[in-house]
């Protein structure tokens, strides 16, 4: 028989999602128990945001090295210790992980259970040995790499996101099926490490995206040698010798790309299998579980935050649904989601970076009744001093300057990012920007010059002269 273990709060889960919920209720008096299968830290720290960055940042200081010259610093050829990158890439991951780990949650008082869960009625589950009843749940599980059903797929081996950091030889030639955030990424990378790639994608890279932003990051990777094959149809893979050959069509025409290395980046899928969800009362799909705005299941004393409901599959978005589930369980307050500034970031060199609409949603929104304004960081001193000119911002308002949505696509883009998703989350106008005084030299300037740039036809327009004018006849 199964021990009884009874709690306020149930946390399925122990990703970036599950963590948050975990901790914060814990720390403010709630009796938490903690479940997880795998691995603390979930996917973020173990196979996608963090590692991903950690091998991105040695691939950018590969490519740094050999374009030191521009400054008059002469480096010499440069050798890359593919296994070192990864080294530095499973440092950062023991680096973080004590943060994350069964002994730290289990210090700040919450009961760790390393085991499957699985719900047997609508307020318990099981889950190693014990038979957990809690007065609310959150299911946290998060999503794992979605592989397509090519034909022969099962034929060759493949990376995902999964299993790719584990590889420490640095491939001959990387065939990327994926041209979405991981698998550029993950391109880049490994250019830039050293690699031949190759990117293939059904529709075009990063669709999801701005196309005027893509366009600049499209020919950046494809002029550091990185070849891309957009709205092509992924036929079959399959073995020759000790390669993997790669059947497209692309505009009726079958092309064949023979690589050493193959990664799938199509994609991610909720992990809803296996979890009792039908005797937990919770409707849900292969898409994932259906919530409402305030997070809660059809069974309303359970909630689901992070991937696992399908949504925007963000790292962020998952600690942001944590503090809604916080709110509506400890407080009781009908808190409720707001998706209307959720930025989000390709980590690419340059990176690019969007919050709220872009200017195709917006004039699919609003019609004309739209402003766009944009700046190029080649205006940019600070970009000119570190030779980092490759790009622009865009920022799109209603004629009277609210502001609707913004992308930059540049250098450290996702660390500007972050003033337009204050800003339109507080409802801001553009003006709020454009006084705000920026420090000089910096890129963050970008931003102010971008909003002044609003003001231009207007401030300096033939009316604005004349009143002028007038003005200073009187001294």
């Amino acid at each position: 028989m199964n021990d009884i273990l009874k709690t306020d709060i149930c946390v399925i889960g122990a990703g970036s999602g599950g963590l948050s919920v975990a901790a914060g209720a814990v720390q403010m008096g709630a009796d938490v128990v903690l479940i997880e299968k795998g691995k603390m830290g979930g996917d973020c720290l173990n196979t996608g945001c963090v590692p991903s960055k950690a091998l991105l940042a040695a691939g950018h200081a590969a490519e740094n090295a050999r374009t030191a010259s521009q400054f008059g610093v002469t480096t010499g050829p440069v050798s890359v210790n593919f296994a070192g990158a990864m080294d530095h890439v499973h440092s950062v991951i023991a680096g973080i992980a004590p943060h994350d780990s069964v002994d730290r949650f289990e210090e700040l008082g919450c009961t760790v259970i390393q085991a499957k869960a699985c719900f047997t009625g609508p307020n318990e589950l099981i889950a190693g040995g014990k038979r957990i009843i809690a007065k609310r749940f959150v299911i946290a599980t998060g999503s794992r790499a979605s592989v397509p059903p090519i034909d022969g797929i099962d034929s060759v081996a493949y990376f995902t996101n999964e299993t790719i950091f584990e590889n420490r030889t640095c491939p001959d030639h990387l065939i990327v099926i994926g041209g979405g955030p991981i698998g550029l990424e993950m391109a880049q990378a490994h250019q830039q490490l050293g690699a031949k790639v190759t990117v293939i994608e059904m529709s075009t890279i990063l669709p999801k995206d701005d196309t005027d932003l893509v366009a600049v990051i499209r020919k950046t990777v494809e002029a550091e040698g990185i070849s891309l094959y957009e709205k092509a149809k992924t036929k079959r893979v399959e073995p020759h010798g000790d390669q993997i050959r790669v059947i497209i069509e692309r505009d009726g025409t079958d092309i064949t790309i023979e690589g050493s290395h193959l990664l799938i980046a199509t994609g991610r899928k909720p992990n809803v299998e296996n979890l009792g969800l039908d005797d937990a009362g919770i409707d849900y799909s292969p898409r994932g579980i259906k919530v409402d705005a305030r997070l809660r299941t059809s069974n309303r004393k359970i909630f689901a935050i992070g991937d696992v409901t399908g949504g925007l599959q963000f790292t962020h978005m998952a600690g942001y649904d944590a503090g809604i589930v916080i709110r509506n369980i400890l407080f009781r307050l009908p808190a409720k989601v707001d998706h209307s500034a959720v930025p989000w970031v390709t980590f690419t060199s340059p990176e690019l970076a969007q919050v709220g609409l872009s200017e195709a949603a917006a004039r699919e929104k609003f019609g004309n009744a739209i402003r766009v304004v944009t700046w190029d960081y080649a205006e940019n001193d600070r970009a000119r001093a570190e030779a980092k000119t490759t790009g622009f911002i865009k920022v799109i308002t209603t004629p009277r300057g609210k502001i609707l949505g913004t992308g930059i696509v540049g250098h450290q883009a996702g660390e500007l990012i972050g003033l337009w998703s204050l800003a339109i989350s507080k409802k801001m106008k553009i003006g709020a920007v454009a006084g705000m005084i920026a420090p000089y030299p910096t890129l963050g300037e970008i931003s102010k010059r971008v909003a002044g740039a609003w003001y231009t036809p207007s401030l300096f327009s033939e009316k604005t002269r004349k009143i002028v004018r007038f003005l200073l006849k009187f001294g």
